[in-house]
């Protein structure tokens, strides 16, 4: 009877504490998710709920995670809303110096590139396509595949420099061919973090504008707004 009384305070003593500790837990997490980098004045300089909600029982190094991720897509929706915009207004990009895109206005050749030998798609029907996502929709498997590859290298670089090489800032994969980021203080001096912040404000936006339009695309009419 001693034991089991023994057990039950024990027991006891453990579940008063419990709450306590979990509270302080998600009270210091709260504070580190709105004290984190790109958390700004238009959420009010709190996290949003759902991310709040995410990160809730997340382990150590998810919330770097996030950001990394964020800083990706970002970074590529901006490339993906400027070769939208491309298409749509008809400006095509010189294709190796050769006969099909040479022209950024008149893409057309009568020596074509192909794009597929054997299904017959050349540079020109990519380019004349209606649509960006018409023109996605005739890409081979195969030239998907390749797409995929390159981008899994890419994803695999920048994975061992993030994360294999310590005191690395979510969005740093080591690439500066230009030297924009040898300056005094590097990423964290005052001119580069307010860069940063712009970086991740402007791929938000392009994240929300390359959802909708490729939206309106699939789905006419699905985005009430002018777009390209």
């Amino acid at each position: 009877m001693k034991v089991f009384a023994s057990i039950l305070a024990l027991a006891t003593t453990a579940a008063a504490f419990a709450p306590n500790s979990v509270h302080r837990s998600e009270t210091r997490l709260a504070a580190a998710i709105d004290e984190a980098f790109g958390v700004t004045v238009e959420t009010g300089n709190k996290c949003t709920p759902l991310g709040a909600r995410l990160l809730e029982d997340s382990q150590d190094g998810a919330l770097e995670w996030f950001q990394n991720a964020e800083i990706k897509h970002g970074r590529i929706a901006m490339l993906a809303t400027v070769g939208y915009m491309n298409q749509k207004f008809g400006v095509h990009f010189p294709l190796y110096l050769g006969p099909t895109g040479s022209n950024s206005f008149s893409p057309g050749s009568d020596d074509a590139w192909f794009l597929s030998t054997t299904e017959g798609i050349t540079f020109t029907d990519i380019a004349n396509a209606a649509t960006p996502m018409d023109a996605v929709a005739m890409i081979p498997g195969a030239g998907l595949l390749q797409i995929l590859f390159a981008a899994g290298i890419f994803e695999a670089t920048a994975y061992n420099r993030q994360y294999n090489q310590e005191g690395r800032v979510p969005g740093d994969y080591g690439y500066d061919p230009l030297g924009f980021t040898k300056v005094e203080g590097g990423l964290e001096s005052p001119k580069l973090r307010k860069l940063r912040i712009k970086e991740i404000k402007n791929g938000r936006l392009a994240m929300l504008a390359i959802a909708g339009w490729a939206a309106s695309d699939a789905i006419p009419g699905s985005l009430p707004v002018w777009h390209p």
